[in-house]
């Protein structure tokens, strides 16, 4: 089970790192061969986007520095900023403890946001009045 393996090095010597493929082999990726990842701007700790790799993107990511996702509408894979210009460079990538989620930290050009927004979570909830507010700056 993919748990154990993650379960198994929570305590492993930060002095003996793990080898990066063997790593990859166990991360939990869905019935799809997907795996979620979460995109954060590495200056300003800004969320700016959720998307989902596969094991091909990932692995380019990892060699090309630049992000490339899995398009779930498109069925390929998508180098982020290929069209638009708006370019993710990796700066540095970590996985979670169970081994189900990226966290990429980037240097984002240009918008993260296919609205032209600085990143995809403009929709901002207001529980109280059971309200969404949609924030109109534009990057």
């Amino acid at each position: 089970m993919r748990r154990d393996y993650f379960i198994g090095i929570e305590q492993h010597s930060s002095n003996s790192p793990l080898a990066l493929p063997d790593v990859i082999a166990e991360l939990a990726f869905n019935e799809q061969g997907l795996i979620p990842v979460i995109t954060q701007d590495a200056s300003t700790k800004s969320i700016l986007m959720f998307a989902w790799m596969n094991v091909e993107a990932l692995e380019k990511t990892i060699s090309t520095r630049r992000m490339t996702y899995w398009s779930r509408s498109r069925q390929r894979l998508w180098v982020k900023g290929e069209t638009s210009g708006h370019v993710q460079r990796l700066v540095s990538m970590s996985f979670d403890c169970d081994g189900d989620a990226i966290l990429c930290l980037v240097d984002q050009q240009g918008a993260a946001c296919h609205t032209g927004r600085q990143t995809c979570f403009y929709l901002q909830v207001e529980p109280d009045k059971q309200l969404v507010w949609v924030e109109r700056g534009c990057a």
